[in-house]
């Protein structure tokens, strides 16, 4: 076979004209043909040992590094086993590539032909999971399907895209000549005019403005206009989980995260014009259902689906950074326009710089007043151990839910499975973020990140200390081990009086770890810091392990 070419080749050729660089996945025997391109080709490949864990690692590379997560997968149980994995990049709208094998041509529509594998219509099974699904049948049709895909993720509303090759087409020799070149641009998403021209009117003339910052603030790269529409509107703005890091932490107009607490939820129904960008108002941004607003909404979101989906408002159809850009150029103008007399914020006789200043130390002073000590000390002494810029992965545990409301990200970037919310992703994400990291060349020991999980969704992902291993990842994996789904514990013992089926029976997290060559070391919770910082110092994969139980502060939601 020396010499000849197949379909494997050309996903390979495609892919690394596009500018990819590494791949997640595992080989299987349908995919074999991808494998064996791969070895010709300049791909870097990272095998994880589940493929929902390959699709979370592809998932934190993509949120690492900005590029293009691509992810290679078998046919049936394995493209299956990844789909929990690609809800939580649809959701966050994470961009990636998914190439899955599929059976032989002869096989597919529906027939029952009994091939390993087999599945009525594989890729109906992703439809809830991607923005689309390709079937490719013909080898000469690989590289613009490729090409057309990626040019989908990138574009926003980004996420993964789903493409599958049959066996043969990948196996089978061709005639089609080497790709040479590979072009994908993301599809150009600015917002209507007259919807900017109505926005600035309502601006022009707010009292009270303030900004609800979400995760699609983050993805259309919109900081710098965001900071500077606030500055100009003296608009508090608030970061929703998703949002962290989008607005300076410490600036005076920064409600930072605390996005579930009653006196947010006030401040935020008080606006006459509440700027809403990348959020759909959900659960949790929407303290669970129970805001208000008074105010009249300007709502911005790439996704036509999230527009008014909880609250009627003025809807803007567009990339966040196209939109706020735009929006604070048209701001300028009308200000300009206005003299002297442009906006004077004023919240009932409060600024807005002291209003904010007060409704933090209520948050601060309502926490206070609960029996949290540990729980603040133990999120401050992390916080403290974590370089500035250093990438953060968060499961969905405890620690977690602390970080979305009280996490500065500072330099670096905190990315949680808030999307979709879904156990295991902490540590495989951050597998990806750490090698995504290194493979786009980051400077000295800036490639290491931090995996948060607790002992129940550390199991999803622990055959993962594996892969974090084999490639000597630099990856420092906290695991807070309470016995138990803790969250859940405190959910069902809030409501019911007693928790059931949330105990559960766990390894020894450290021996554990040392019995796949991976460093551990179990610390009580004032240990914390220290045990990280030298996990931090180390090379290659470690882990820390603290046993205790946090508690969450109290829900203001449910009143009283």
């Amino acid at each position: 076979m020396s010499g000849v070419r197949n379909g494997g080749d050309l996903v390979v050729e495609t892919l690394e004209a596009l500018g990819a660089k590494t791949v997640f996945g595992i080989p299987g025997q349908h995919a074999l043909g991808l494998f064996d391109a791969m070895g010709r080709g300049n791909l870097h490949f990272v095998s994880s040992r589940v493929e929902n864990n390959s699709a979370f690692a592809a998932d934190g590379y993509s949120r690492a590094t900005g590029e293009v997560g691509v992810l290679f997968l078998s046919t049936g149980p394995g493209a299956l086993t990844s789909l929990a994995g690609l809800q939580e990049a649809y959701a966050t709208g994470v961009p990636m590539v998914v190439i899955a094998s599929q059976i032989p041509l002869e096989g597919l529509g529906a027939r029952r032909k009994g091939m390993l594998h087999q599945l009525d219509d594989q890729k109906a099974s992703a439809a809830n999971v991607t923005k689309s699904q390709r079937l490719i049948q013909h080898a000469s049709g690989i590289p613009s399907a490729i090409q057309d895909a990626w040019t989908e993720a990138i574009s926003s509303p980004q996420g993964p895209v789903w493409l599958e090759v049959p066996q043969n087409v990948l196996l089978d020799p061709i005639m089609v000549p080497p790709v040479e070149d590979a072009l994908a641009e993301a599809t150009d998403n600015p917002p209507r005019v007259e919807l900017v021209r109505e926005a600035v009117k309502w601006l022009s003339t707010a009292e009270r403005p303030a900004i609800i910052a979400g995760g699609g603030t983050r993805r259309g790269h919109a900081e710098k206009s965001l900071l500077s529409l606030a500055e100009k509107l003296h608009a508090p703005v608030i970061c929703t989980p998703g949002g962290n890091g989008a607005f300076p932490w410490n600036h005076e107009l920064s409600l930072q995260s605390w996005i579930e607490d009653q006196h947010m939820t006030e401040l935020l129904e008080d606006a006459d014009v509440l700027i809403v960008i990348g959020s759909s108002l959900g659960e949790v941004t929407s303290n669970y259902f129970t805001f208000e607003p008074r105010g009249r909404i300007i709502q911005i979101d790439a996704e036509p689906r999230v527009l008014e989906s909880n609250r009627p408002g003025l809807g803007i159809r567009a990339d966040a950074g196209q939109a706020l850009a735009a929006l604070d150029t048209a701001l300028d103008a009308a200000l300009a326009a206005a003299g002297p007399a442009g906006i004077r914020a004023d919240w009932h006789g409060t600024t807005p710089e002291t209003l904010v200043k007060d409704t933090l130390a209520k948050v601060k002073a309502r926490l206070e007043a609960q029996d949290l000590g540990k729980e603040l000390k133990f999120m401050a002494d992390i916080r403290e151990a974590v370089p500035a810029g250093m990438q953060t992965f968060w499961d969905m545990t405890i620690s977690a839910y602390w970080g979305w409301s009280c996490w500065d990200a500072r330099e670096g970037q905190f990315h949680s499975a808030q999307g979709a919310g879904g156990l295991g992703f902490g540590f495989p994400a951050a597998i990806g973020g750490a090698v995504g990291l290194e493979t786009t060349g980051t400077p000295g020991d800036s490639a290491r990140v931090l995996a948060v999980s607790g002992d129940g969704s550390a199991m999803y992902s622990i055959s993962e200390l594996a892969t974090a291993k084999q490639h000597n990842v630099p990856v420092t994996w906290l695991i807070v081990d309470d016995g138990g789904y803790g969250i859940l514990r405190e959910y069902m013992v809030g409501a019911f009086g007693k928790a059931t089926a949330t105990e559960l029976a766990r390894p020894d997290f450290v021996k554990l770890a040392e019995s796949f060559g991976v460093p551990a070391v179990r610390v009580a919770p004032e240990g914390v810091g220290e045990a990280l910082k030298a996990g931090f110092a180390a090379d290659g994969p470690n882990v820390v392990v603290v046993e205790t139980l946090l508690q969450m502060f109290a829900p203001t939601h449910l009143g009283d």
